[in-house]
């Protein structure tokens, strides 16, 4: 396996969901002893938060199942980015939509939703920043769960 692999998260804001499963997929990449093959960033479709760290909400999440998203920084997804990832996953149509925009007229990695590597059933993670508690609970679920989709997909890639 000597391919390596660039994973680029992407949602609205790049504070709450991306980041979180850019921390939760580097775990797992981690524990499935890929780091040194798989690249992994997230970015935000937005201007808004560009520069900040992660909602406190999302770290305090993600802390509880020991994945440290502090020192991640929110920057805003380019068209570039569609030539540099080998896999560039939004988080709900709204954002595939943004993103399909740019990916029409530049061409490069098509996105797709990231829940389609998962089994839960569910199309989009839903955005936790207007919610209570149980909402970044739920959105680590499902990212932990089509993580492990991806990383099996991944693995097949590099098979």
């Amino acid at each position: 396996m000597s391919e390596r692999v660039s994973v680029l998260f992407v949602c609205l804001g790049n504070i709450c969901r991306s980041p979180t499963a850019e921390g939760v997929f580097r775990k797992l990449v981690d524990q499935a002893g890929l780091q040194d093959q798989v690249h992994i960033d997230s970015c935000g479709t937005s201007n808004w938060h560009i520069g900040k760290g992660p909602d406190s909400r999302s770290q305090e999440a993600a802390g509880k199942r020991g994945v440290d998203i502090s020192a991640l920084q929110a920057r805003q997804f380019s068209e570039k980015d569609l030539d540099i990832f080998d896999y560039v996953i939004v988080m709900d149509r709204q954002n595939l939509a943004d993103v399909k925009d740019i990916w029409h007229q530049n061409g490069g990695t098509e996105p797709s939703l990231f829940l389609e590597y998962g089994r839960s059933g569910v199309a989009e993670v839903p955005d936790p920043y207007f919610g209570g508690e149980d909402g970044f609970e739920q959105v680590l679920d499902l990212i932990e769960e089509a993580g492990e989709g991806l990383i099996r997909t991944i693995q097949g890639r590099m098979a």
